[in-house]
């Protein structure tokens, strides 16, 4: 028995009752065979309901069922004095049950047997007794004889008809109907209030009418009583006077004048307030019906709150108000309000919660061995507050025997070193004034030595990489201690790898292919050890290696998917196609030959998405392409190839229903007439709707037309050959058929209630045409399918639907419509089946478990309820779950429900989409056509620990000679306990190779940063980052950075930014502030440090120390016209991605941040995105030979040319040439001008430079005469140098090669003049 003690005081029903231990995350089958050897205290099972009303006329059955070992015996109590049933030949104890069974129908009278009852079931182990259950019998009876005289009233006067029902047993449902048995139509003037009175606001002439009749409908017998009818006249002002006349004394007249408009006043509840007790859980009605002319509207507010929201309802033309699931949060004021524009009256009604007691924590069984403790808890709560009290084996605790090992705490009793005889039954009663609840829990001391329930050598098969589950159910008291060994290792299995649940499940989170083989679970406790073994076999994955393509064919034309499966050899996989998710038409041009599906003749309705699915006995995979279909080019047809249209249309032959029509064609225009289409119009039903009445042959010039009778025909032609349609001939004569009875009933007959009192049958009216005479009606008929013989009739009007009210819930009838004119009948119609109105259904599914899958997905079984109980036609069952937080941290509850739907009569489904290592609750409900019943019991499943996902970014900063410093975000999903994370990381050389790959594993010790030392310098190097828990790793994050040749050190605040290193480049732009040098390098502008793109997105970093402003990242493809795209992001952002991006194309970019005061901009930057499947290719320029080899030929070039130009001088006289330079300066040695802040700020020569390469003198001037454009400027940061052997050194850009060649390319050797004047 693994667990906590606490886990062994848990039950559900009474077959785990002894196994609570047991419950746990995973469902196993339990052996009935150990059952049945335990010894059990007796549990009640069923019983019947406290208040059981019975119908006088069957046998009373009074249900008691209870389990136990030994098995129980059951006596009963009637009135609180025992029950003899030996001594009432009526009454019967049914066999192995405790259930009686009392003979009525053979004679006795039911009054005899009212009263109340309770059960008891004992064994040597202790005694359970049922709930006190209550016995009446229903009663239906009729009304009072009594003369009920005519109601005389002025019209628009109030007038309420009173029902007074007889008061049976359960309360009857009213209803007003006439002497045809149609309901009075309701509104806000006439409606029905909760006691049955049937009240007017103001009565109209209309309401007059003598057949005014209250019907009390009894369920529980399903009889109908009926009042007598009541006589309504409304008197106008014209016939007042007469009415004196008329009348005997004693008609009751109301008023002797046509009562005005008034304000409204209240009918009911009478007064300004009234009160009204509800209990907790019940249903609340308040009532508010007003009198006024105009008719008043009502309205409903609560003083000092809101209606509840989702359970408050106005219905009945808002005068109820409806509050389903009251709490006490619902006392208060209720105030209605009616008004009309004449003025309002109000009323309040004060509503006070009360509460019957409900279960705060039941007891639950307990299972303990010799010597351990325990505790039963009873906790209830209601208003008044209810008390508790403790029977034990049916009797009160204060005068049951004494034990030592208890101890009695009001609503709590311990158990502490229990022995053997300490088994017993112990009851909680909590009761006050609305009632009682009775709960019965047993304690049961076992000393059993350990037992397998699970089958031995049994055999799993699970996919590689998937999760394995070896079962080993066990049973024993105490507790035994599970242990799992592999193969003939003599180590216990233990660690990340392998999880042993509590029910001695052996969990394999990740199986491989080397976890194959014989397991042994022991299960030892200190009276024995047993052992089972199992063999694990981990199959290969079943994988799609060919997937089908997208196709777009031409119609007519034949598309080919194919589907090639590598799979496991020991597995047979089978591969269905689908289409758009459902099974492929039923065609000969479909052929699905195994991996190949070959579609002839496409057509329009091809198009959509084809599936393969390929499944095996362990797992299933899937591959979807898409397939287009594409019309083929045509050329229209010319209109003038269409036949003309007919001519000359006669009528012969004239009949009763039918008529000889003849006509002459038009010209066929070089295309042969295939045929005629003769079509109608008639003036009664459709007039100006032509419709086709006949097709004849392109040969044929007359045609015999069958007509309908009562039916004013016209007739007209068209023409068709294989161009087209002719227009229409012009119209024939009229011609009128007889009248006669109809042919045909309606179709579409159906019935099917809308309330659980009723009956819609509804039918499809005939057509115009199928009336066949004047004066249509329908005979409308129904009867109950079972025990009614008589077919009830209702004619009806021209219309097509019926109600039949006062009908028993979900109930069968036999239906039939059958049309009727001024002529006669039709045929006797077809009968069908309907059924009446459908009702919420009554039960909850049962025994509700969850299996755990895997860390996202749970299959969860139930018990369906028995059909009686759904009420109406059973649509299926839904499942709502909901997460209730997570095992990692605590955080604000989720309160978003989920629901599944599961069609038909299912008895277990899955939950997809679950978040590992998390906690959720769920319940069962079924539902049918009306809606839900109640639902389960909430259940608790925990998911188990999953892999993180990838973490949230992945950064690389302060780029050094030989470190690079990584930051990153934690996985947004970690899917468990983060234990830490996995970085590797590789060179990549000039040629793309990619070199050893190095792996770290860092501790998730609030690690978000590392900084990587000894590093190649001027080098690119990829990384890859991961998050891991026990389970496992998560999916990796990569990026790629490169190391400097050169770069400026600041120092930080020592400690600051936890593994982050101290240094980090700044641009030649950045405004740099002398500081102490124990702090930080403040940047007034943002800075762009980094860029790194693929082929269709960039991500930009970038260093800010401000976080109160602003921020946009702006961009736009390089050297166009059109407008920034801008994007706002956080503040507290250093990085973003662009994304959407175009392959191979060069962009701009800058970061701005924007406050009150103004904008600071970044400095504009280029990067170029990859080409498509293309790596990206990387070259230091200052490296390469070529590029060494041509500055040293043009350092010598210049140096010859300087000698050549010093010797010339020498020679030939002194030259003005100084004086010329000071009179026209050479403008390549001017200083470069400061934009004016536009997109292009800084020059294009600056904007050619790669992205951190520039930095201007402290002072911020450029000298005179010296120009700006050198090669220092290509490098990463600080003065550009030359190494020992005159190579340049400097730090690559972030650019690709096409980038560097341009820099390069803007960047000019020095002028003869220029060095000339450096040198002089």
């Amino acid at each position: 028995m693994p667990g906590m003690k606490s886990s062994r005081r848990s039950s559900s029903t009474a077959l785990l009752l002894l196994l609570t231990h047991l419950v746990a995350a995973l469902e196993v089958p339990l052996d009935s065979k150990i059952l049945d050897e335990l010894p059990q205290p007796p549990t009640i099972t069923h019983q019947s309901p406290k208040d059981y009303i019975i119908d006088p006329r069957d046998n009373i059955l009074i249900q008691c069922e209870a389990k136990g070992k030994p098995a129980p015996r059951f006596s009963w109590t009637r009135n609180g004095t025992h029950f003899n049933i030996d001594k009432d030949p009526r009454v019967m104890m049914k066999p192995n049950s405790g259930t009686l069974l009392i003979d009525i129908v053979g004679g006795g009278k039911a009054e005899a047997y009212e009263g109340e009852y309770q059960c008891t079931a004992r064994n040597d182990r202790g005694t359970a007794v049922s709930n006190k259950i209550v016995i009446r019998q229903s009663r239906s009876p009729m009304w009072a004889k009594e003369k009920i005289e005519p109601k005389v009233v002025q019209e628009g006067a109030s007038l309420v008809l009173h029902c007074d029902p007889p008061s049976g047993l359960p309360p009857p449902i009213i209803f007003w109907m006439d002497n045809s048995m149609q309901r009075f139509t309701q509104d806000a003037r006439v409606s029905q209030g909760l006691n049955g009175d049937l009240y007017f606001s103001n009565v109209q002439p209309e309401d007059t009418r003598a057949d005014y009749i209250c019907y009390a409908r009894f369920n529980h017998t399903q009889t109908i009583q009926q009042k007598q009818p009541i006589s309504v006249k409304v008197m106008t002002l014209g016939t007042i006077n007469e009415t004196y006349g008329v009348y005997p004394n004693g008609t009751e007249l109301y008023g002797d004048s046509p009562a005005g408009e008034r304000r409204p006043s209240i009918l009911t509840p009478r007064g300004t307030s009234s009160r009204k007790t509800v209990l907790r859980g019940q249903v609340l009605y308040l009532e508010c019906i007003a009198e006024g002319l105009p008719t008043p509207v009502i309205h409903w507010t609560k003083e000092g709150g809101e209606l509840p929201a989702h359970r408050a309802f106005e219905i009945n033309f808002k005068k109820t108000l409806k509050i389903i699931h009251v709490s006490e949060a619902d006392a208060g004021k209720y105030r209605c309000t009616a008004k009309n524009y004449l003025g309002t009256s109000s009323h309040v009604i004060v509503v006070t919660v009360k509460a019957a007691p409900y279960w705060i924590s039941e007891p639950k069984n307990l299972v303990l061995a010799p010597g351990e403790d325990g505790r039963l808890i009873c906790r209830a709560n209601g208003n008044p507050k209810p008390a508790i009290q403790w029977l034990v084996n049916g009797f009160p605790i204060e005068n049951a025997p004494s034990d030592i090992s208890r101890e009695i705490m009001e609503d709590t009793i311990s158990f502490t070193k229990v022995q053997t005889s300490s088994s017993a039954v112990y009851q909680c009663n909590a009761s006050n004034e609305h009632g009682y609840l009775l709960a019965n829990a047993f304690v049961n001391v076992l000393a059993e030595t350990p037992r397998m329930l699970s089958e031995p050598d049994q055999v799993y098969q699970v996919i590689a990489n998937k999760p394995a589950l070896l079962d080993c159910e066990f049973f024993g008291s105490p507790i035994p201690q599970i242990q799992w060994f592999k193969d003939d290792q003599g180590s216990v299995l233990h660690g990340d790898s392998y999880i042993v649940h509590e029910n001695g499940t052996l969990e394999i989170a990740f199986a491989q292919k080397n976890d194959s083989g014989t397991y042994t679970c022991i299960a030892t406790n200190t009276l024995g050890v047993v052992q089972n073994q199992a063999t694990l076999q981990v199959k290969d994955p079943t994988t799609i290696i060919k997937q089908p393509r997208y196709q777009s064919v031409q119609t007519l034309g034949t598309a080919v998917f194919e589907c090639k499966v590598k799979h496991d050899p020991t597995l047979s996989p089978t591969i269905i196609w689908l289409k758009n998710n459902e099974e492929l038409p039923d065609d000969n041009r479909h052929r699905a030959s195994g991996d190949v599906l070959t579609i002839l003749e496409v057509s329009e309705e091809d198009q959509g998405s084809y599936t393969c699915v390929v499944n095996t006995t362990l797992d299933t995979n899937s591959a979807t392409a898409h397939l287009t279909v594409l019309a083929r080019p045509s050329t229209p047809a010319s209109p003038h190839d269409r036949p003309d249209p007919p001519t000359d249309l006669e009528l012969t032959n004239p009949r009763d229903r039918s008529v000889q029509l003849s006509w002459i064609p038009g010209e066929e225009h070089n295309s042969p007439i295939t045929k005629f289409l003769v079509e109608y119009e008639e003036d009664q039903f459709e007039p100006g709707l032509w419709r086709h009445l006949a097709d004849v042959e392109g040969t044929q010039t007359t045609a015999e037309l069958q007509l309908s009778p009562f039916v004013n025909y016209v007739f007209r032609v068209v023409a068709v050959n294989e161009i087209g349609r002719s227009e229409p001939s012009l119209p024939s004569e009229h011609y009128f058929t007889q009248p006669a009875a109809p042919d045909e009933n309606p179709s579409g007959v159906q019935g099917l209630g809308t309330d659980p009192n009723n009956l819609v049958i509804t039918w499809e009216p005939l057509k115009g045409v199928q009336h066949n005479g004047p004066g249509l009606t329908y005979k409308v008929s129904w009867r109950q399918k079972v025990g009614d013989d008589e077919w009830t009739s209702v004619m009806v009007a021209n219309v097509s639907k019926y109600v039949v009210s006062g009908t028993p819930e979900f109930s069968p009838y036999e239906l039939k419509v059958q049309a009727f004119n001024s002529f006669g009948a039709a045929p006797e119609p077809e009968i069908v089946i309907g059924y009446s109105g459908e009702d919420l259904p009554m039960l909850a599914p049962s025994n509700v478990r969850v299996h755990i899958v895997n860390s996202t997905l749970a299959k969860v079984h139930w018990d369906p309820v028995p059909p009686k109980s759904v009420r109406g036609f059973l649509k299926g069952y839904k499942i709502y779950y909901w997460k209730q937080g997570s095992l990692i941290k605590r955080g604000k509850r989720h309160t978003e429900v989920k629901i599944l739907t599961f069609s038909g009569d299912k008895s277990h489904g899955m939950l997809p989409g679950l978040e590992p290592f998390s906690v959720y609750k769920l319940n069962v409900r079924v539902f049918n056509g009306k809606g839900e019943g109640p639902p389960s019991a909430d259940v608790t499943l925990k998911t188990p620990e999953g892999v993180p996902s990838s973490p949230a970014y992945l950064k690389i900063t302060s780029p050094m000679l030989d470190s690079l410093t990584l930051q990153w975000g934690p996985p947004l999903h970690p899917n468990g306990i983060l234990k830490g994370y996995t970085l590797k990381y590789q060179r990549i050389n000039s040629t793309h190779e990619l070199g050893p790959l190095v792996e770290i594993t860092i501790p998730a010790e609030n690690e978000t940063s590392w900084t990587l030392r000894n590093l190649n310098y001027s080098t690119r190097y990829k990384f890859y980052l991961s998050a891991f828990t026990r389970v496992g790793p998560g999916s990796e994050l990569t990026e790629e950075a490169i190391t400097v040749m050169d770069e400026v050190t600041h120092q930080t605040t020592p400690g600051e930014g936890k593994g982050i290193s101290s240094t980090s480049p700044l641009l030649k732009t950045d405004i740099i502030i002398p500081v102490d040098k124990t702090m930080k390098v403040m940047v007034l502008r943002p800075v762009i440090t980094n860029i790194t793109s693929s082929s269709n997105h960039a991500n930009i970093s970038w260093e800010f120390d401000r976080m109160d402003m602003h921020f946009y990242v702006e961009y736009k493809i390089a050297d166009s016209k059109e407008p920034l795209d801008k994007m706002q992001i956080n503040a507290s952002q250093t990085f973003f991605v662009l994304k959407g991006l175009l392959p191979g194309t060069v962009y701009r970019v800058r970061v701005v941040a924007e406050s009150q005061a103004g904008q600071l901009r970044s400095k504009d930057e280029r990067f170029e995105t990859r080409p498509p499947a293309m790596a990206s290719r990387q070259v230091d320029i200052a490296t390469q030979g070529w590029f060494i080899g041509l500055m040293c030929a043009i350092a010598l070039l210049i140096l010859i040319l300087l000698i050549v130009c010093f010797i010339k001088r020498n020679k030939g006289g002194k030259y003005p040439v100084k004086e010329k330079e000071d009179a026209h300066a050479d403008p390549e040695i001017q200083p470069m001008k400061e934009d004016d802040g536009a997109f292009g700020e800084y020059s294009d020569t600056e904007d050619h430079k790669p992205l951190k390469g520039s930095r201007t003198p402290s002072d911020g001037t450029v000298k005179k005469g010296v120009s700006d454009d050198s090669l220092v400027d290509y490098g990463e940061g600080g003065e550009g140098q030359f190494n020992e052997d005159g190579s340049f050194i400097g730090q690559y850009s972030g650019k690709k090669e096409k980038e560097t060649v341009e820099g390069n390319e803007s960047s000019e050797a020095p002028s003869p003049v220029n060095a000339m004047n450096s040198f002089v």
